[in-house]
């Protein structure tokens, strides 16, 4: 099952499950303001990609959280602000089980021949 990970407020995140719902594409949304995160998961998504990919430095979320939490990240404070603010996850994300794919790009999702 294909999973995409976001919050109903963000532009990419309608842009993405417009996407997939103009293609038909079976998949479940996660609004991860409402559900948040869980440590496996997070685990997997950091053994998939590089655990500073996954960290919206550019959000509000990263903006109001102390500068003393945001010093010196690492894998583990990463994993650790991910499960306590879900919201400075980098959105959406969609996770196709094999793969993740950060971000929504058209021309990306094309080349995923998710159908």
């Amino acid at each position: 099952m294909i999973s995409l990970y976001g919050i109903r407020s963000c532009d990419a995140c309608r842009k993405a499950l417009k996407w997939m719902r103009e293609r038909d594409i079976r998949h479940e949304y996660v609004d991860i303001r409402e559900v948040g995160l869980n440590t496996p998961l997070v685990n997997r998504w950091q053994d998939s990609i590089n655990w500073q990919e996954l960290l919206n430095r550019r959000s509000i979320t990263w903006r109001k959280i102390p500068e003393c939490d945001r010093n010196e990240m690492n894998r583990d404070k990463a994993r650790a602000l991910l499960l306590h603010y879900p919201t400075v996850m980098k959105r959406p994300l969609l996770d196709l089980g094999s793969r993740i794919v950060l971000g929504f790009s058209e021309s990306e999702y094309e080349s995923l021949d998710l159908e």
